[in-house]
C-alpha cells in the first residue's frame, strides 16, 4: 500500500503563485512516476504534469511555461510550482503515483483562483 498526502492548496488571486507538495509513503518501487492531476467542477480529471524517478517530465500543453513539476526522490515527494495562475486553473488537484503496476491517489487539495 502507498499513501499520498498533499498540501499547499488555497485561495490566490489571478496572476499569483502556489506551490503544491505531495509526500508518498509505503511500498514504493524506486522506479516510479509521480504526478499531478486536476478536476474542475463538472469536468473530467486531467493530467497537469508528471515526472518519473529518472527525471523525465510530461506536461499538459495548457500548463507548459506556467507550471513546473519537481521531485525529491530521497523523500518520495513531488512538487508543483504554479505561476501566473488563472481563474480557469481553479480545481481540486490530486497527487498520483504509479509504482509496481499500481496507481495510487491522494485525497486532493483545492486550488481556487479569484479574478
Amino acid at each position: 500500500q502507498v499513501q499520498l498526502v498533499e498540501s499547499g492548496g488555497g485561495l490566490v488571486q489571478a496572476g499569483g503563485s502556489l506551490r503544491l507538495s505531495c509526500a508518498a509513503s509505503g511500498s514504493i518501487f524506486r522506479f516510479n512516476t509521480m504526478g499531478w492531476y486536476r478536476q474542475a467542477p463538472g469536468k473530467q480529471r486531467e493530467l497537469v504534469a508528471s515526472m518519473t524517478s529518472l527525471g523525465r517530465t510530461n506536461y499538459a500543453d495548457s500548463m507548459k511555461g506556467r507550471f513546473t513539476i519537481s521531485r525529491d526522490n530521497a523523500k518520495n515527494t513531488v512538487y508543483l510550482q504554479m505561476n501566473s495562475l488563472k481563474p480557469e486553473d481553479t480545481a481540486v488537484y490530486y497527487c498520483n503515483i504509479q509504482t509496481s503496476g499500481m496507481d495510487y491517489w491522494g485525497k486532493g487539495t483545492l486550488v481556487t483562483v479569484s479574478s
